[in-house]
């Protein structure tokens, strides 16, 4: 792991009120997984409700299809769901994007492409935060969880998707669902720089979020 990316990563996990000791530890240790379809593997029994991302911008462009573990997180899962269907993540940009970790959007008051975004990342929906819905899913390549600040119960409508393994993440934020097609554009949206992965210029954006019926 590179001197940068470690420091992203503490970067990270500081901000979200996380013990950084173990995580930094575990990073060392871990071995990275095959960034690929063949890496997604079912884990939910029976099926699942499905999102649509078409994500378009200066890296990637093309279409994602989340599996929502609604068993898993259902208050979690119904609120982005809800979002989506009345179209509130339409327009709104991958915000934090961090290489070799992950990539985090969902923004719906401050992030939405073509409006100020120097606040993006910091606001929510006007729905209420959802209490946490930990579990011991692990965060593997792929996974998508809910971003929240220190407190555990402060997720409402930011989540992030793992470029990789991140295993100092578990049982700590909330899983709510994996990548089931298009794990190759999740891995080509534009990258941020910095130790808070801050996406420079104009970020790829979710140009639109649909649930799938």
């Amino acid at each position: 792991m590179s001197r940068d990316r470690l420091i992203a990563l503490v970067a990270f996990l500081a901000g979200a009120g996380l013990v950084v000791g173990y995580a930094i530890w575990a990073m060392f240790l871990s071995t990275p997984k095959a960034l690929d379809e063949a890496a997604i593997v079912p884990v939910m029994e029976g099926d699942q409700p499905q999102i649509e991302l078409v994500i378009a911008g200066e890296g990637a462009n093309g279409t994602v299809v989340l599996d929502l573990f609604q068993d898993l997180a259902p208050q979690h899962v119904e609120q982005i769901m809800a979002l989506a269907r009345e179209g509130q993540y339409d327009g709104v940009v991958f915000h934090r994007v961090i290489d070799g970790f992950m990539a985090q959007t969902g923004d719906v008051q401050f992030g939405k492409l073509g409006e100020n975004l120097a606040r993006a990342g910091t606001g929510g929906s006007d729905r209420g935060n959802i209490p946490a819905e930990f579990s011991d899913h692990p965060f593997d390549v792929g996974v998508v969880g809910m971003a929240r600040s220190s407190s555990p119960d402060s997720a409402n409508s930011q989540f992030f998707i793992m470029f990789d393994a991140g295993p100092f993440l578990n049982g700590d934020y909330t899983v709510v669902g994996r990548v089931a097609e298009g794990m190759d554009v999740v891995m080509a949206i534009k990258r941020g720089e910095g130790q808070n992965g801050a996406v420079i210029g104009q970020p790829d954006v979710m140009q639109t979020v649909r649930v799938v019926e």
